[in-house]
């Protein structure tokens, strides 16, 4: 099966945080994942003005994922037209691309934001 794994997920997933749920690390180790290239850019927006910081960079965090298995997912013209017809219940911009693509590709998210419940098109696992 096809997953979304959100960014927070990611970062615990490669860090073996316990934070990351049970289920969670189950199905990222089993399942086709994908990793939109929206997290990569979060991630390194972050690191940028100092809110994130990692033991390694952004490139070999990028590779990881791709020795992990994890596809990158690139934006299309149908994320973007469906980002622009989302309901504002989220108002995290790289949160609602993740929310678009999840839609779009009829894809389920990984994620503990509880905030994309309120999506009726979007399937969270946790």
């Amino acid at each position: 099966m096809k997953y979304i794994i959100d960014t927070h997920a990611l970062l615990w997933f490669q860090s073996n945080d316990n934070k990351l749920s049970e289920k969670a690390k189950k199905l990222i180790s089993e399942n086709d994942i994908y990793i939109s290239i929206v997290s990569f850019w979060e991630i390194a927006i972050k690191i940028s003005i100092e809110k994130l910081k990692l033991n390694k960079t952004i490139l070999q965090l990028m590779q990881q994922a791709q020795i992990d298995n994890i596809t990158t997912l690139g934006i299309t013209q149908v994320h973007i037209e469906t980002v622009a017809k989302l309901p504002f219940f989220h108002r995290d911009p790289f949160d609602r691309m993740l929310i678009s693509q999840a839609i779009s590709e009829n894809i389920p998210i990984i994620s503990a934001d509880i905030k994309f419940d309120l999506y009726n098109r979007v399937q969270r696992i946790w």
